[in-house]
């Protein structure tokens, strides 16, 4: 993990905490465990999930996680790593990491399953929790060069689309 700049006001402790709360955050689930998975966030809180779908409040997220764990996901791990933590402020931290679904059946994790997180984590009365995340896959992409036939290509797109008044 990228070591973090701790913002004004906030210390190593702070760092640990964080780092338990994305520990936490994958045992949970692991144990399917719903109710334990919702205590980690905000009442009012936000989850995107890898198909763009948001849901919104800590109720919500407990409710369908509970529906996944004794569903489509019963019995799944989640799986990663903490990447980095970036302090905003002293009680807020935008956190990177890996965590992706390992299926029961699988013993490694598909990489077209690989996912990252963009977490916001607040400090709240009752420690660190997450009051926002945001899942995606991980799937990059090539960016063509300037000159590059696709590029060039889309160039003369633009070009006749702006003659027709198309753009």
């Amino acid at each position: 993990m990228r070591t973090p700049a701790l913002a004004e006001g906030s210390t190593s402790r702070d760092t640990e905490r964080i780092e338990r709360l994305f520990a936490d955050f994958k045992a949970a689930w692991t144990a399917g465990d719903a109710e334990a998975f919702g205590a980690l966030f905000t009442d009012d809180s936000d989850y995107v999930s890898y198909d763009g779908a948001i849901a919104r409040g800590r109720h919500e997220h407990q409710r369908n996680h509970d529906t996944l764990f004794r569903g489509v996901l019963a019995g799944s791990a989640l799986v990663g790593e903490l990447e980095s933590i970036r302090y905003l402020t002293p009680d807020v931290a935008v956190v990177h990491g890996t965590a992706s679904v390992l299926m029961p059946w699988r013993s490694a994790l598909p990489k077209r399953r690989l996912s990252r997180q963009t977490v916001v984590v607040v400090r709240t009365g009752a420690g660190w929790r997450i009051g926002a995340i945001h899942n995606g896959r991980v799937r990059p992409v090539t960016v063509p060069e300037p000159d590059a036939l696709p590029s060039r290509l889309s160039r003369l797109m633009a070009r006749i689309a702006r003659r027709f008044g198309r753009g």
